[in-house]
């Protein structure tokens, strides 16, 4: 003669236990297919496009944390009235003032380099040896140039580059800081990675 009362536990455990084994293989083959929504480490590397709010980013500072798009730094930089005023008063010191070298899309071909005179939006490396140059951004004299005027100091070597990545005469780079591909969304949002020309 059986005890229904161990049967009635048993099934209980059998259901519990099937449940709970098929809920975990749900989860499991949830997370890969939800994940596969975003650009994988190697469409990253590739290329694809990065999003970054520069919503809070105020005159005379640059964003961070540092976007990286293609594995290399992007400088984000909201330049004020007066950054952009200095930025060709001396247009003798530079060795590519009006950016002739092709460093930069052709939206970004003028004075200041960018779509929107404000915000400046350059790969984050020396041309020479592809280092990080270090952001100065202030108006105000450096120990390595009494008449600095804002820009990006290499430690490395020593080259020198103005608020729009531009590469001044005597510095061991010869040429201007590379300008990336880039669009906006809305006043908010920065695309690097994708020109406003290509987005379908």
């Amino acid at each position: 003669m059986t005890d229904d009362s161990n049967n009635t536990g048993r099934r209980r455990f059998l259901v519990g236990s099937t449940s709970v084994v098929g809920a975990a293989g749900v989860a499991g083959a949830s997370v890969p297919f939800i994940g596969s929504w975003n650009p994988s480490a190697k469409a990253r590397a590739a290329g694809a496009p990065v999003r970054v709010d520069i919503s809070r980013l105020q005159d005379g500072e640059m964003l961070g944390p540092i976007p990286a798009w293609r594995g290399r730094p992007i400088f984000v930089i909201r330049r004020s009235e007066d950054a952009l005023n200095a930025l060709n008063e001396n247009p003798d010191r530079l060795a590519d003032p009006d950016s002739e070298d092709p460093e930069q899309p052709d939206y970004a071909q003028n004075e200041y380099r960018s779509r929107r005179p404000g915000i400046m939006v350059l790969v984050g490396l020396c041309p020479h040896l592809f280092c990080s140059p270090t952001p100065h951004i202030t108006l105000r004299p450096e120990p390595f140039d009494i008449e600095w005027r804002g820009g990006f100091f290499c430690p490395c070597h020593g080259s020198r580059f103005d608020l729009a990545g531009r590469v001044y005469s005597g510095s061991p780079a010869s040429r201007n800081m590379q300008v990336p591909p880039y669009s906006f969304e809305g006043d908010d949002v920065l695309v690097i990675g994708v020109d406003e020309e290509t987005i379908a």
